[in-house]
Parts: C-alpha cells; sequence; structure tokens
C-alpha cells in the first residue's frame, strides 16, 4: 500500500524545484508536524502556505528570503550548517536567476503549491525591506536613501552587534583566536600605518561610520580628522563618543556627501567598506573627486569587498539589494584596481583579506544569537532575522571565494618618493 504523501513530502519538492536539486539537502518540517528528508541533516521548518506562497510569487533566494524575515520559515539548527546544505551544489550558491530555470522546476513547484492550497495574491513583502526609491541610481538623494536604510536601524543594535569596537568592515586577524575588537584595532592601525599618518596629518575618511577610525587616528597617530557620512544615526553617536575620547580639538564629523567636500587638500584619504555603495558607472567619478582632495603625494587607501565569481551584475530582485545594500554594486579586484590608478595615483599596495572578513562575520553573528532577545527590542525580529541571514551568508560566500575583501593603497605623484619596501607599514 504506498504511503499518502505528507506536507513534508510535497514541500521536499517545492524546495528541490527553488533550489534546483533533485537530492534534499536538509530535512524539511511541515506545518502538519510532519518531517522528510536526510537523517542528521539540518532541519529546516515551513511554518506555513505564506512561504510556499512567496516561493511561487518570488522564485529563488527572494521568496525564501522574504518568508524567513517573516518568520514563515525557520532554521531549527545551527545556522552556518543549515546555509551549507543549502548551497551545496544549488541555485542560491550560483546565484541564479528564475529566468534560469527550466519548465520543470516552474511546474514542481505549482504543482505543490496547488496540492497545498498555497495559490493566491502575492504576500506584502516584510516591513524590513527596502521600499522602492525615486530618481536615478546613485543619484545624491537616492543614495542617501539607500545608506539610511541600512545604517540608520539604531546604534544600540549595531552594538550589540559589533561589539565595543562598533567597527562595520573586515577585521585583520593574527589568527582566529585574536578576538574580535583586538582584530580590529589591528585593522584599523594597519590603515593608519598604511596611509603613512603622523602628527598633524589632515585625514579624510569617507563612510567614517560610528567614528573609530576618526578616533583611532587622532589618539594614537596625532591626525586631523574630517569624518563624512551620509547616515544621521551614524552622526549622531560618532560625534558623542569623539566628545567622550576628548578629540573634538581634532575631529569633525559631518553628515555630507562625498562629492559635496570641497576644503581639500588633505595628506590622506581612507574609504573603509564605502565603494560598495558608489556603483560601477560612478566609480570614475568618485576616483576623480578623491584625487582632487589630495594633496600632491598624499595617500589614498580604499577597502572594499569584491565579487570574485565571474562578472558582477546588480539585480534588483535578490536578497541582499532588497534588504541589505539597495543600490550596492561589487566589482572584481581587477576592475577596482584598473578604475583607481590612473596618471595621479600610483598602486603601492594590494592586500587581500578575504578569510580576515569570512572570521569577521562569524564573530558578528555570534554577538548577534548571543544577544538576540536585546537585537530584537533594539529593531524587530524580522531586522535581526535579515542580518543573521546576510552575515552567515556572506560569511560562507567569503569562506568559499566567490568574494574577497581587499585594500587597495595608492599615492598621488607630485610630492615625496612612497617607501622602497612595504615593510614600511607592515
Amino acid at each position: 500500500m504506498t504511503r499518502k504523501r505528507t506536507v513534508a513530502d510535497r514541500l521536499s519538492d517545492a524546495l528541490g524545484a527553488v533550489l534546483g536539486t533533485t537530492e534534499l539537502p536538509v530535512r524539511l518540517r511541515g506545518w502538519d508536524g510532519s518531517i522528510t528528508g536526510p537523517a542528521g541533516a539540518p532541519v529546516v521548518a515551513v511554518n506555513s502556505r505564506r512561504a510556499l506562497r512567496r516561493m511561487l510569487w518570488s522564485p529563488g533566494q527572494l521568496g525564501i528570503g522574504r518568508a524567513y524575515v517573516a518568520g514563515e520559515i525557520d532554521m531549527e539548527d545551527d545556522v552556518f550548517a543549515t546555509f551549507t546544505a543549502l548551497r551545496s551544489d544549488s541555485r542560491l550558491a550560483q546565484e541564479k536567476p528564475p529566468t534560469h530555470w527550466s519548465w520543470r522546476d516552474r511546474l514542481r513547484l505549482l504543482g505543490t503549491a496547488l496540492r497545498l492550497g498555497a495559490l493566491g495574491p502575492e504576500p506584502a513583502p516584510p516591513p524590513e525591506e527596502a521600499p522602492p526609491v525615486d530618481g536615478g541610481r546613485h543619484s545624491r538623494a537616492r543614495d542617501a536613501a539607500a545608506i539610511a536604510h541600512h545604517y540608520d536601524v539604531g546604534n544600540d543594535f549595531y552594538s550589540l552587534v559589533l561589539g565595543p569596537s562598533m567597527v562595520y568592515s573586515c577585521a585583520v586577524w593574527s589568527s582566529p583566536e585574536t578576538g574580535l575588537d583586538a582584530a580590529q584595532e589591528a585593522k584599523l592601525d594597519l590603515v593608519c600605518r598604511k596611509l603613512g599618518l603622523v602628527p598633524g596629518s589632515r585625514l579624510l575618511d569617507v563612510g567614517c561610520g560610528w567614528g573609530s577610525m576618526a578616533i583611532h587616528a587622532a589618539r594614537h597617530h596625532g591626525a586631523t580628522v574630517v569624518g563624512v557620512t551620509l547616515s544621521e544615526e551614524q552622526a549622531l553617536l560618532a560625534r558623542k563618543r569623539v566628545a567622550e575620547a576628548g578629540l573634538t580639538d581634532k575631529i569633525e564629523i559631518r553628515v555630507q556627501d562625498y562629492r559635496a567636500v570641497d576644503d581639500g587638500p588633505f595628506d590622506a584619504i581612507s574609504s573603509i567598506g564605502m565603494a560598495e555603495h558608489v556603483g560601477r558607472a560612478q566609480m570614475p567619478g568618485y576616483v576623480d573627486q578623491l584625487n582632487r582632495l589630495l594633496r600632491p603625494g598624499g595617500r589614498l587607501l580604499n577597502h572594499a569587498i569584491s565579487w570574485n565569481a565571474g562578472v558582477s551584475t546588480w539585480r534588483p530582485d535578490s536578497f541582499i539589494a532588497r534588504y541589505v545594500f539597495p543600490d550596492g554594486e561589487l566589482l572584481n579586484l581587477g576592475e577596482t584596481v584598473s578604475l583607481l590608478e590612473s596618471r595621479d595615483l600610483e598602486v603601492l599596495d594590494v592586500e587581500a583579506l578575504r578569510q580576515h572578513y569570512a572570521l569577521t562575520l562569524r564573530a558578528w553573528v555570534q554577538h548577534l544569537e548571543q544577544n538576540w532577545d536585546a537585537a530584537v527590542a533594539a529593531s524587530s525580529e524580522g531586522r535581526a532575522r535579515v542580518w543573521r541571514l546576510y552575515m552567515a551568508a556572506s560569511a560562507l560566500t567569503f569562506e568559499a571565494g566567490d568574494m574577497g575583501v581587499n585594500q587597495v593603497l595608492l599615492q598621488k605623484t607630485g610630492g615625496e618618493q612612497p617607501p622602497l619596501r612595504r615593510t614600511a607599514w607592515i
């Protein structure tokens, strides 16, 4: 006698269609309590028909992401083990859009939704999804809205995730046992040494975050710093931290677009985790502006994530674009170096920090999970789910080598000669 197929059995067809696989990589628990899938695999719970409806209307990572943010899908086991299983030989790892789906997979998903009574109108996205923004991509108004979506989610929330260092970029680890705060301190000091900061140096920190780089440069290297950000909340806390450090005479924090800065020249410019927001088409203007603001002989350090898995394209239907970095765009390292270097800007050094970012992201996920209830109270459960999903998935992407992060150091010609060897800053 043939066993009646359970909700979990039928959901396995839907997930297989979304992942583009025939062998289910996880165990599935249906909303009726039924379970199926390989023994010992991480368990993914589908809590309602609405999750299936989201996957039907928005196949791929966006539909699954929306269902997870809304609490309609849960992970019952370790987040990294679950994502590793889901990414294994699937479309989620390959980032293929739904237009690449076969008709067979489309029919599998539609048939499952029909049998489980999940057909219906498209559910509204969770409120954590970025709303559509008017204006051309990377206009000043639209960039400000994109930055606000990501960074103005509450300083208390970020403090729980980032820890005391309040640095939201890749740390530099001497070993996995270093600890996040020490690794972030090492990164900030490495940047200052690469830039050749000395007492009296004038530094522009583009995308200054909560002021950690500015404070380190002023306190430990005697620099005078202008930090610019588009986030009102970041600027508010950065100014408070500067005042508490007794450095108001050496640091100015502005809410200002880097394109509006006109009080150069600066001896050095740091851009740490900011170029990802610029966009490929705007990179020449970004480089021209920073070049104009540098004095002859001044140095620029561009610290940015790179996309290593082929040609990067901006996809408005990706989870990252809708929930994390609206209008963000990653270039590969070769593109970045080609755009940064010019007759006026000479490349002195390129350092790859891919493995360091994987360690950093794992530390942030650990902080978030340890402080889950407080993080939810400081923002929303949906927001905490967004950050958990994107940071854990990003850690695995760095570990797989599909993304990297690189520091490119350049010096403007016409001033003093650079050091003969990079031993000057390592």
